[in-house]
């Protein structure tokens, strides 16, 4: 997919998060790998809903905008560039800070990693083959140093390479695929199961 069809599939992506109300206002933000040295990653402040192609920016991996437009990038676009140099089949990460993701994350009596299993919508995940999986969703701290954030995701990475996703505590969901369809998968499947656990727990 060339870079012009990538940024309308992130706008396509990010209208239809904003309908789901899992990015509403500026929250969120979105970003595909190009060719494994930059990315397109979503401007800081903008609205999901009405997010345009001139609001989505190209930089690299070490986090430098290479085509200037003004336009600020996501506060956490240094998370995402540690992501893809975690681990290099991923071309696409989506984060979301949907109701269910953020209040979940947030509890106080939760353990970390927050476990999911006996879901049939978990064979969503790639590699995934049976409801008897079990996810596990690690947690982090919600943090404003980026660069403490983005090593903390990349030391539990190297130990945990079987993962799809995480959690930030109070703030929401990253999920990521080999490519944006694949990422978009994944978040739909997490934010269905992130769901199923909130009800469950409000039926207790």
């Amino acid at each position: 997919m060339d870079i012009d069809l990538l940024k309308k599939e992130i706008v396509r992506i990010s209208h239809l998060f904003y309908h789901r109300r899992w990015s509403l206002a500026t929250s969120s933000n979105y970003s595909a790998q190009l060719n494994g040295n930059s990315m397109l990653i979503t401007a800081s402040g903008k609205d999901k809903g009405t997010l345009t192609e001139q609001d989505i920016l190209l930089m690299n991996l070490d986090g430098i905008v290479t085509e200037p437009t003004g336009l600020k990038p996501s506060a956490e676009s240094h998370l995402h560039c540690a992501l893809y140099r975690s681990l290099p089949q991923i071309g696409a990460v989506l984060h979301t800070h949907s109701v269910f993701a953020t209040v979940l994350s947030s509890l106080p009596t939760l353990k970390a990693p927050f476990t999911i299993s006996g879901y049939e919508m978990l064979k969503a995940l790639d590699g995934v083959k049976t409801h008897l999986h079990t996810e596990q969703l690690p947690v982090f701290a919600n943090d404003q140093d980026m660069t403490r954030l983005s090593r903390a995701a990349q030391e539990y990475l190297k130990r945990n390479l079987e993962i799809h996703g995480f959690l930030i505590a109070g703030h929401g969901l990253y999920a990521w695929g080999k490519d944006l369809s694949e990422a978009l998968r994944h978040v739909e499947a997490f934010e269905f199961l992130l769901e199923c656990e909130y009800q469950k727990m409000c039926l207790r």
